[in-house]
């Protein structure tokens, strides 16, 4: 991060999964909740924990959210459904690992490791075999899946002006494997995964850049909020109309973006339906809390 230097008079944040890439239903419902079943021993209400966790990351104002405050997410969400509790499943929602995900900014394996190396915490240990096993998941799963139609279009027109970054909280290795696998790896400027820190942190590098020449690209609310705080406008691209707004953009907002003409009445248009898209509450009874 300290190395990345402003080259070009814009600047292009950009998130993977399901937003340049197809991969996040992919990943959650084939590897992350497979997984959180097998840890959390929550093969008694698997369903539920399926319908919990798909909502958390996949289909909520939460959409994005890095794993492990997922995680403990969807263990607090699962534990308030009635189901749960007629089935007499108990859910433990691990303290030590909420209190490590407020408390750390880099939220992924190796810090977990130092945290677990300092405390020897049970409930750490067991959130890094899970995280560790997701990954190994990922690597096994997660190949031949293409950028969504007109990415590529896109980099290849926002290359000449402005320095392209990957921003995402996926750890590095999963993103440099699958930007190298669709030869797209050498459009931009740096891959910035979960170790990076967050999008927030990254998106920082916007300050060395004019007002409104700094852009995010993303899928997932904390990728607004990231930009939003960062002073950077944000281009949404909506769940389940990804080809739409990918052409949506090489269409209209990528000139507008170079033109000036971005912020304001269009901006909000984008996000208004943006956030059409995704609810903030679940669509089950829960018990209080």
């Amino acid at each position: 991060m300290d190395s990345l230097k402003r080259e070009r008079d814009f600047l292009v944040g950009i998130d993977s999964d399901g937003c340049a890439f197809d991969t996040m239903e992919l990943k959650h419902k084939e590897c992350f909740i497979p997984r959180i079943i097998q840890y959390y021993g929550l093969q008694g209400v698997s369903k539920y924990a399926r319908e919990v966790a798909e909502f958390v990351n996949l289909y909520s104002q939460m959409r994005g959210i890095n794993r492990f405050p997922g995680l403990v997410e969807t263990l607090r969400l699962l534990a308030r459904r009635p189901e749960v509790k007629q089935r007499g499943v108990v859910i433990d929602v691990p303290a030590s690992l909420a209190r490590w995900c407020e408390e750390e900014p880099r939220l992924g394996n190796p810090a977990l490791k130092r945290r677990l190396d300092e405390t020897a915490d049970p409930h750490l240990e067991r959130a890094l075999a899970w995280s560790e096993a997701v990954n190994r998941t990922v690597d096994e799963m997660v190949h031949g899946v293409p950028p969504f139609p007109f990415v590529r279009e896109s980099l290849q027109r926002l290359q000449p002006q402005a320095d392209l970054l990957v921003v995402s909280a996926t750890p590095q290795a999963a993103l440099q494997k699958e930007w190298t696998e669709h030869s797209l790896v050498g459009m931009v400027r740096a891959i910035c995964g979960q170790e990076s820190g967050t999008k927030k942190e990254v998106l920082k590098l916007a300050a060395s850049y004019p007002s409104n020449h700094a852009l995010m690209i993303g899928d997932a609310p904390g990728d607004y909020q990231a930009a939003k705080a960062n002073h950077c406008l944000f281009f949404p691209i909506c769940p389940g109309q990804e080809e739409r707004s990918w052409r949506n953009f090489c269409d209209e907002g990528l000139d507008r973006f170079f033109a000036g003409t971005f912020a304001g009445d269009y901006q909000q248009r984008l996000l208004d339906e943006f956030n059409s898209y995704l609810p903030a509450e679940p669509p089950w009874p829960l018990d209080a809390a």
